[in-house]
């Protein structure tokens, strides 16, 4: 393990069979060109359609990011050949609704409404949909957004129960999102400069 891969937060949410199978293949490839796996899905879409969805460290994911990594996984998938069927590849970001795999994406939008399910019982219930109102090192705060009689509004689900969870589309989300967006380009570009300005030095 390089370390660059011991450096990067593990995912809380991974995949089963054959797509867990795809995730240890590509993961390496992804971690060593600088970027995260977020989600591996196999979809019965287009005959069948391999799902990949990455981004940058900083949340960031171009069309010209998704090339070069679906370049680079491309023949590493053709050698090891987890899938004994044709299949169309797919790259992608994870989008503004995105799902939120690790404990930092729960922090990065803190304030956002979620929606997850839980593996096993938390309050009752397996399924929720709130605002995150808090993070902290074992799990996350979530005001609800329907409390039904005798709940209280605010549940704490453990980052251990989690089985799936993804960002709900709202204007606040998308303002956020585009900004957060604006502000790593521009971190990117000035990081450029500063790293053109030392070469002619």
């Amino acid at each position: 393990m390089t370390e660059l891969q011991e450096n990067q937060e593990p995912r809380l949410i991974v995949e089963t069979g054959v797509d867990l199978r795809i995730a240890e293949i590509i993961e390496p490839v992804i971690v060593s060109m600088g970027y995260k796996l977020v989600r591996v899905r196999l979809l019965n879409q287009n005959g069948l359609t391999l799902q990949i969805m990455a981004e940058k460290n900083d949340g960031t994911m171009t069309v010209e990011d998704c090339e070069a990594l679906s370049m680079a996984i491309s023949p590493v998938l053709d050698v090891e050949d987890p899938v004994d069927k044709a299949y169309h590849l797919e790259m992608s970001s994870p989008g503004i609704d995105r799902p939120m795999v690790r404990k930092s994406d729960f922090s990065r939008w803190l304030g956002h409404i979620v929606k997850c399910e839980t593996s096993i019982l938390v309050d009752n219930r397996k399924r929720f949909r709130g605002k995150i109102a808090h993070v902290d090192a074992d799990g996350f705060t979530l005001e609800r957004d329907q409390v039904a009689y005798g709940e209280e509004p605010r549940v704490v689900i453990p980052f251990s129960a989690l089985a799936e969870a993804k960002l709900i589309l709202t204007d606040d989300l998308i303002r956020d999102a585009l900004r957060a967006d604006k502000l790593a380009k521009a971190q990117a570009a000035n990081q450029n400069e500063k790293e053109e300005d030392e070469s002619f030095e």
